[in-house]
């Protein structure tokens, strides 16, 4: 679903008049997240999650926490509900039999960092995760009451901040924020430094501790400057993946921006071919979008990846060590 743009400016008439349906949302979630946990693992369980509706980076966060969490001996194992995947799990993902149709496209992709299990009953994901592991990282979920969760880090995009901060459909948050800043241990915010520094001054001081982090593309020796691309991504904000691919030098002759986990099917393959071959450019798609490509299509697209960079560890490490994790 496309935001609507008058999420992200100051609250005006079209806010108004959803209002009441924003109410009945905020109070519809305020009693589903307090129910009692379905399931009470025997580990940690360390939940990245939003208030916002829509993308807002946790992949790279749960991704790096794996490598943290690794790093210090301990085996994370990640629990996801497997959106727009067509197995109802719980199950595990198994890159050499499962594609993103199957499983969801960011289960795919984690699975390639840490044991990935997937849901739409997560209670039910979380026990065949438990096996084995030290700590379960829970992908999303930071409404979902299924299981008990140890610690919550809510990421956001800095540069959208909260928006209007009206819930949904009013706006683009889940519940209000202060709702959520009441259960959460960290804020996580992602973006560049100028963004960063407007984001802080909308905070209330209410708000959990700021963690502020970027996203850098992956060094792989691919030489981006000069390159003619037709770029086109299917993730929460792809507007920041073009502005990514420019900042590294490329000639961004069309973009093409897709609703987020929208399927790549072979005729919009074939649709997107055809517009790169007519400017003469090469095709080029995020990490996530590449596990959702059809067979045929995989040699022919180029992928960039990217990490997620925090200025500082110390208040992750600490609510990690609070947990007996590292």
């Amino acid at each position: 679903m496309k935001a609507p743009g008058f999420w992200f400016r100051p609250p005006g008439i079209a806010a108004a008049s959803l209002a009441p349906f924003a109410a009945l949302h905020a109070t519809v979630t305020r009693r589903r997240v307090a129910r009692p946990p379905v399931f009470s693992p025997a580990v940690p369980v360390v939940c990245v999650g939003n208030i916002n509706v829509g993308g807002t980076g946790k992949t790279p966060i749960v991704i790096e926490l794996i490598k943290r969490l690794q790093r210090s001996g301990r085996v994370a194992h990640v629990v996801s509900r497997g959106y727009g995947g067509k197995i109802s799990g719980p199950a595990r993902v198994d890159a050499r039999r499962h594609s993103a149709r199957d499983v969801g496209d960011e289960p795919l992709l984690l699975s390639a960092f840490a044991p990935t299990f997937i849901g739409r009953d997560r209670a039910a994901a979380a026990g065949l995760a438990a096996d084995g592991a030290d700590v379960l990282l829970l992908d999303d979920g930071f409404q979902n009451p299924a299981l008990r969760k140890d610690a919550n880090l809510i990421a956001v995009d800095a540069a959208r901040g909260f928006g209007n901060g009206r819930v949904f459909p009013a706006g683009p948050l889940r519940e209000p924020l202060s709702a959520g800043f009441r259960r959460a241990d960290l804020l996580l915010s992602i973006g560049p430094t100028q963004a960063q520094d407007a984001f802080r001054e909308t905070l209330p001081p209410a708000a959990p501790e700021l963690v502020k982090g970027r996203l850098e593309p992956l060094r792989t020796g691919m030489d981006w400057n000069g390159l003619p691309v037709l770029a086109f991504a299917g993730i929460g904000h792809p507007e920041k993946f073009f502005a990514t691919l420019r900042e590294l030098g490329a000639d961004v002759r069309h973009a093409e921006a897709l609703g987020d986990h929208q399927p790549l099917t072979p005729g919009l393959m074939r649709r997107l071919e055809n517009k790169a071959h007519r400017v003469c450019a090469q095709l080029v798609t995020t990490e996530k979008d590449a596990v959702r490509l059809p067979a045929g299509f995989r040699p022919k697209v180029l992928t960039v990846p990217v990490r997620l960079r925090l200025e500082e560890w110390r208040a992750v490490d600490a609510l990690l060590g609070r947990l007996g994790l590292i």
